[in-house]
């Protein structure tokens, strides 16, 4: 994380004041929030994060719930649409000699600190929560009507009928075949 980053106010817990054991902690995170972090993959979120942030002698654990919509853009389609996010993230904060964040499940604080900025572990836990592939639901079900779609369709290889019908298939490729076919 690039120090000239600005910290957003609002994930800054002053630690310093809160009483040992569990605090609950929630966010509402949107578009405004990525655009913090020149991240512009999303057309639009709506995220509830939760941390509960559980306050020990000589440490802190942090636990992270992420849950909510993206708006994303479909990588076969194009078309946008809303797609789920879950995820959870588990920190322990340890106070030392400098600061270090480069275990992700450590965050180490310099002795003497007061406040704990979080913005970046609910930057990435929402970010790494969005698989890699993103498929609206219509092209899985095969209801989306797509242009790109119909194209696709007429530049795939035509099926050879089977010769001998007898012949088992794997009932999971006859249910990718039924996709391609279910227009």
């Amino acid at each position: 994380m690039n120090d000239e980053m600005k910290q957003l106010k609002e994930y800054t817990i002053p630690f310093v004041g809160l009483k040992q054991g569990l605090h609950q902690f929630e966010y509402e995170i949107e578009n405004t929030f990525f655009e913090h972090f020149e991240y512009d993959e999303f057309n639009a979120s709506t995220i509830k994060v939760t941390l509960e942030f559980t306050k020990k002698t000589t440490m802190f654990e942090l636990q992270f719930i992420a849950d909510g919509t993206v708006n994303v853009n479909c990588d076969v389609t194009n078309e946008p649409f809303d797609l789920p996010i879950k995820n959870e993230l588990f920190l322990v904060v340890k106070f030392g000699d400098t600061y270090n964040d480069e275990n992700e499940e450590l965050l180490i604080i310099p002795h003497g600190e007061y406040e704990i900025n979080i913005q970046q572990y609910i930057y990435e836990l929402v970010v790494l929560g969005v698989p890699t592939k993103r498929l609206h639901p219509g092209v899985v079900d095969g209801t989306l009507k797509s242009d790109i779609l119909e194209k696709l369709e007429e530049l795939s290889p035509r099926e050879k009928t089977l010769e001998n019908n007898n012949e088992e298939t794997d009932p999971r490729w006859d249910k990718l075949k039924n996709l391609l076919n279910d227009k």
